[in-house]
C-alpha cells in the first residue's frame, strides 16, 4: 500500500467516527513529531493506535479492515491487563478474510450503520475447516448453527468468538459501512492469528509521502 493511500483512508476514518459520535483518545490525532519521547508509553508498547491492511494483496477495497486499537494488554511484557478493545471499519464489498485465533477470545459488535455478516466454520485437530456444528453466544443467547453458515448483525448486536473458531466478516450488501466493535482478551497480531489461507496481517508500505499519522506497525521506526 502506498502511504498516500493510508493517509487518504486514516482522514476519512476519523470522518466516519465523528459522523457516528465515536470519540478517539487525542494521541489519535498526534503528528510523528509528537510522537517523539513517547516510546515508553503503553500505547507503543502494547501496540494501540491506528492500524489497516491489505494482507499483502493489493486491493483494499475487496480484501482490507482498517482498525484502531483503543487498548489492550501485552502478555510478553508482564502487563497486568488481560483484555482489549477496537473499532474497526468495515466498507461494503470489503471482506476480513476467514481467519480464528488459537488463544484470544471475542465479542464482535455491531456498533452502527449497516448489517454485519459473520461466516462461521469450526476447525479440526489439523486446523482445517470441519463440518462439526458450532454454538455459538449471539448477545448472550446460544445458537446450534452448521458450519460454513452466516449469522447477521443488526446495529447492537453481537457475537461471542471462542479460540479456534473460523470467521470471516463482511457487510451486508446495499446495507451500507459497519462501525465494528471488538471487545477481547489480551490482542497479538504478531502471533495469534492462523488465516486459512496464509496471509500477511500487516501491509508493506511504500513511503510516496509523509505519514500524516502514524501504524501501530510504525511506532519501532518512527518513535
Amino acid at each position: 500500500m502506498k502511504r498516500s493511500e493510508v493517509n487518504v483512508l486514516i482522514n476519512s476514518a476519523k470522518d466516519f467516527f465523528k459522523t457516528h459520535r465515536f470519540n478517539l483518545p487525542k494521541w489519535a490525532f498526534w503528528t510523528p513529531e509528537d510522537w517523539k519521547g513517547h516510546g515508553d508509553s503503553e500505547v507503543v508498547r502494547n501496540m494501540l493506535g491506528w492500524d489497516l491492511t491489505d494482507y499483502g494483496k493489493g486491493d483494499f477495497d475487496k480484501l482490507g479492515l482498517l482498525l484502531f486499537t483503543i487498548r489492550n494488554g501485552n502478555l510478553k511484557a508482564g502487563d497486568p491487563k488481560p483484555y482489549a478493545e477496537k473499532i474497526m471499519i468495515l466498507r461494503e464489498g470489503q471482506v476480513c478474510p476467514m481467519h480464528f485465533h488459537w488463544s484470544k477470545r471475542e465479542d464482535i459488535i455491531n456498533r452502527a450503520g449497516g448489517n454485519l455478516v459473520i461466516k462461521l466454520y469450526s476447525s479440526d485437530e489439523n486446523e482445517a475447516l470441519s463440518d462439526t456444528p458450532l454454538d455459538v453466544s449471539v448477545d448472550g443467547i446460544i445458537r446450534r448453527v452448521e458450519s460454513g453458515s452466516e449469522i447477521v448483525l443488526e446495529p447492537g448486536e453481537s457475537i461471542c468468538l471462542e479460540p479456534g473458531m473460523y470467521h470471516a466478516f463482511y457487510c451486508e450488501e446495499g446495507s451500507g459501512d459497519v462501525m465494528v466493535g471488538e471487545v477481547s482478551a489480551v490482542n497479538d497480531d504478531n502471533s495469534d492469528n492462523r488465516f486459512h489461507e496464509p496471509l500477511p496481517r500487516f501491509p508493506e508500505v511504500d513511503e510516496d509521502e509523509a505519514p500524516v499519522h502514524l501504524l501501530v506497525n510504525d511506532y519501532a521506526r518512527y518513535v
